[in-house]
């Protein structure tokens, strides 16, 4: 089977939003809706470092167009439509079909479709996704916002996917292998937080990405982290650990006013979140607990490093 023939079997789905030409030509066309910008980001992952070479393709397919979708979500935005860059060692039919369906079952439950991509033959096997969406001209949520006095905030719980990675065959593997992007709470957000970023490489360190650009400082009350029950469980320093350091959670930090924190509690959304510290004016991030400093070595996932 040709590229163009595992195209056409796989990746060729008619599209359900508004695309103007999708997968099938040099490039696709949309047209963009009136007043609005486009948010675009782009996610590679690797077998063997982004996830277990064993990992069901099924589950592959959703994490490639989810982790895209939560970044997307992470400005506030509207995700629309994704291309898909597939490097492929051979063909394997059944891990082709199991990919393409785990793919598709995210872009049907978020509104996305996949508009186009490119599919070559690699020694390794890589997944690159670039994800597209729509956002009122303006209306952004950067890094850079954060005012001392706003709130700090998670949603769900974190480091449930670290947790299932060091312990493969646990039931949290599966916040691990299936992300859930916060897409209806960051449009929600739009208006109301003032700086906002997905949880990636770890809570603490992705926070820190806010504090450099907006040029604050934080404080975070470790005993306000959101836990599951399998983390609450466990000793002291290994629950923050995970929840501080643990990657691939893509739930949403976000800084906001109490005011405005005010108003996000009326809205009544479908999905938890916690306020979990304060932004303050002097650099830095320091942790307490009921109040005390609290001491925890720990470092988020980086590349390279």
């Amino acid at each position: 089977m040709a590229e163009f023939s595992i195209i056409d079997t796989y990746f060729n789905r008619q599209n359900k939003n508004s695309v103007a030409l999708g997968v099938g030509d040099d490039s696709a066309l949309l047209t963009p809706p009136k007043g609005q910008q486009l948010v675009i980001c782009a996610d590679t992952s690797v077998a063997g470092r982004h996830f277990p070479l064993d990992t069901d393709p099924h589950s592959i397919g959703w994490k490639s167009v989810a982790v895209n979708l939560s970044d997307i979500a992470a400005m506030g935005a509207k995700p629309h439509s994704i291309l898909l860059a597939l490097s492929l060692p051979q063909i394997d039919h059944d891990w082709l079909k199991g990919f393409s369906q785990g793919l598709y079952d995210c872009c049907d439950q978020f509104g996305v479709s996949l508009i186009g991509g490119d599919t070559t033959q690699s020694p390794h096997l890589t997944i690159t996704v670039t994800a597209l969406g729509w956002i009122e001209h303006g209306q952004g949520v950067l890094r850079s916002g954060a005012k001392p006095g706003d709130y700090i905030c998670v949603s769900g719980t974190v480091g449930d996917a670290a947790y299932g990675l060091a312990h493969l065959g646990h039931p949290l593997q599966q916040r691990l292998d299936y992300p859930t992007p916060r897409c209806e709470l960051g449009s929600a957000l739009k208006g109301l937080a003032s700086s906002m970023i997905d949880v990636s490489d770890g809570l603490a360190q992705d926070l820190t990405h806010i504090l450099t650009a907006s040029q604050v400082g934080a404080v975070i009350e470790v005993n306000n982290l959101p836990l599951s029950a399998t983390l609450a469980a466990l000793d002291e320093q290994q629950r923050y650990r995970y929840a501080l350091a643990g990657g691939d959670d893509y739930e949403l930090c976000f800084t906001i006013s109490p005011e405005h924190y005010a108003r996000l509690q009326q809205l009544n959304l479908p999905v938890t979140y916690q306020k979990i510290g304060t932004i303050q004016a002097q650099a830095g991030l320091k942790l307490l607990q009921y109040g005390q400093t609290y001491s925890l070595d720990f470092h988020g996932y980086q590349h390279f490093a």
